[in-house]
């Protein structure tokens, strides 16, 4: 463990404050999903749950050494892979029973979702390149949570007014699933390649 220097001090506590937002407004999404029978909340829920998981991993490795963050990197990396297979599950219920959800919950608590997760890229993107894969994963999965929240108030507004069905909500919750994916991959190769620069 290393003293933190300024600059990475402030960052501990900004990424302190990310994962707490993270982790209250996963308990608002994760009641609203259950009531409502919503697979695209169920997944953003378990996405805000990780969130703060890896925000919270953050904060404890911003004072390691170089070599050890690379690895936590590359283990975010894989945790950013959770809220795909939670998505996979619930999506296997609804193909099971597709009703569609409740549009007005759905839309409302992909408005609030879409704040806090604007509000928390909004904080880290200024430290987005500081401690290398750490802050990119916590950026990243940020910057992706925003995007998938404006699919959920579409499938919830697509539901109302379009297609009184399950599949809007669906797709969102598939396409969740894709991009954490996608972030996952954007991380590893970052964090491999400070792992090799440090060894």
């Amino acid at each position: 463990m290393t003293a933190l220097d300024a600059p990475t001090a402030d960052l501990r506590r900004v990424v302190a404050l990310v994962a707490a937002l993270n982790l209250a407004y996963f308990g608002v999404e994760f009641a609203v999903a259950l009531a409502i029978g919503s697979v695209s909340l169920f997944a953003d829920s378990v996405d805000f749950l990780e969130d703060a998981s890896v925000n919270l991993l953050i904060v404890v490795a911003l004072g390691w050494t170089a070599k050890n963050r690379a690895r936590l990197g590359m283990l975010l990396a894989g945790i950013l892979l959770v809220p795909g297979l939670a998505t996979v599950w619930t999506a296997w219920a609804k193909f099971n029973a597709p009703t569609p959800p409740d549009s007005l919950p759905l839309s409302l608590a992909g408005f609030g979702a879409l704040a806090v997760n604007l509000f928390c890229a909004f904080l880290l993107a200024r430290y987005r390149h500081h401690s290398g894969s750490l802050t990119k994963a916590a950026f990243l999965s940020a910057r992706n949570d925003a995007l998938a929240n404006i699919s959920i108030i579409t499938a919830g507004l697509a539901t109302a007014f379009i297609w009184q069905s399950a599949w809007p909500d669906l797709i969102v919750g598939i396409a969740i699933a894709l991009m954490n994916v996608d972030a996952a991959r954007a991380v590893w190769p970052a964090a491999r390649e400070e792992h090799r620069s440090v060894s």
